[in-house]
């Protein structure tokens, strides 16, 4: 298949979702989307807690976790008796930032391409430490040599206390070299946090294999599960140190069940992952990476020539399994997060189209991601009319 050329369906995947039919949900990244079986499966994990509540929270729930545990993270090559199940990738940074000491002069180094939320938690964390917060800027594209020459560059043996790196960038859909750059930081003892929020489900990953002290990913974006489900690795020697933002009956138990034990919170999001991993595998995930990722380059080919953004201009994953691509809207569009907000909501009510407009360097970038419950059309229809409707919203 030639970049760019639309793929065939998946077979019946569409009847797999309840989203509704008269939107174009083009912006799975965001939140996923769950399927009929996976939230079939939730329903019956809440009517069992209902039918006796008791029974549910007092006689068993802590071997369950622990199974789900396993399960999930044997699917990400990551060892079980080192990390936990959490709510989501957020949550996990702040439970980090939280475990690191952190003193006056120290600082945690971001990068350019940071979560909104990752880079706000950081700076709470280190203006309550009389911390600093640090970006490295990284151009888009990058090879991997220089990315982690400029990060190597970027640290500052003594004060550096903590590197945050994503492995997949949620603004600009941009991968990056997680294990070369852990690598790069352990040369100077500085600690390496990878937010991998797209990760799980979207692209092949071996946890232990990167080496990073600390990494989080999400599996209800690409891997079915219900929201509220994530997984944290945490490196043998930071276990003692990781101390949950809530204290619960655990407590004592230390990682990772004091971290996982929270009471009457809702677990029955992290017992259905596993039926999220059960129809990612029933579908084929090999056939889905690679529907999904054709589909995207698809729908970034048509967009882009319906914008005018020459070919020059686009931005091309290095990794040919991405299901995310992003299209640089015209100058003076969506450069700031507010503005991006807007225009989302824009496109969204004007043309019933769901997807993810964000202002990274002071260009607005619309990122497109692609699921099995996507169609070629879907992405013709919005290449279609978004031109008329960006120059009507310029006005």
């Amino acid at each position: 298949m030639s970049a760019g050329e639309p793929p065939a369906a998946v077979p019946g995947a569409r009847l797999l979702f309840s989203l509704d039919p008269g939107v174009s949900y083009l912006n799975h990244g965001a939140f996923g989307a769950v399927p009929i079986a996976v939230q079939r499966a939730q329903q019956r994990l809440r009517d069992e807690i209902e039918a006796n509540p008791l029974r549910f929270y007092a006689q068993g729930l802590g071997d369950r976790v622990i199974h789900t545990r396993r399960h999930l993270a044997s699917f990400l090559g990551a060892d079980p008796e080192h990390s936990a199940l959490v709510p989501n990738t957020t949550a996990a940074v702040s439970l980090v930032l939280n475990s690191v000491k952190l003193e006056p002069a120290d600082e945690v180094l971001l990068t350019d391409h940071s979560y909104g939320a990752v880079a706000l938690a950081a700076r709470r964390r280190c203006r309550r430490a009389g911390a600093t917060v640090r970006t490295v800027a990284l151009p888009m594209p990058a090879s991997d040599a220089e990315l982690v020459a400029r990060v190597r560059s970027a640290l500052r043996p003594g004060r550096t206390k903590l590197l945050i790196v994503d492995q997949i960038a949620s603004a600009t859909a941009m991968t990056f070299p997680v294990r070369e750059i852990a690598a790069a930081a352990h040369e100077h003892d500085i600690p390496v946090l990878v937010d991998a929020a797209h990760v799980p489900g979207q692209l092949p990953v071996d946890v232990a294999a990167i080496r990073a002290d600390f990494w989080v990913g999400n599996l209800h974006k690409w891997a079915f599960a219900p929201r509220g489900t994530a997984l944290l690795s945490v490196a043998p020697q930071w276990r003692r140190h990781m101390e949950p933002l809530i204290v619960s009956w655990d407590q004592d138990q230390g990682f990772p069940h004091a971290v996982e034990s929270q009471g009457t919170v809702d677990y029955t999001p992290w017992l259905a992952a596993p039926t999220g991993l059960f129809t990612l595998r029933t579908l084929g995930w090999d056939d889905v990476r690679a529907h999904n990722a054709a589909l995207a380059a698809y729908g970034q080919r048509v967009l882009a020539e319906a914008l005018g953004v020459p070919a020059g201009e686009l931005p091309r994953p290095a990794d040919p399994d991405l299901a995310m691509r992003v299209v640089p809207l015209p100058s003076g569009l969506a450069t700031t997060p507010p503005e991006a907000k807007e225009l989302r909501q824009h496109i969204a009510d004007k043309l019933a189209v769901e997807t993810a407009v964000n202002a990274w360097g002071g260009r607005g970038l619309l990122r497109l991601s692609a699921q099995v419950y996507n169609r070629p059309d879907e992405y013709d229809r919005l290449a279609e009319r978004l031109p008329q409707l960006l120059h009507d919203y310029r006005r």
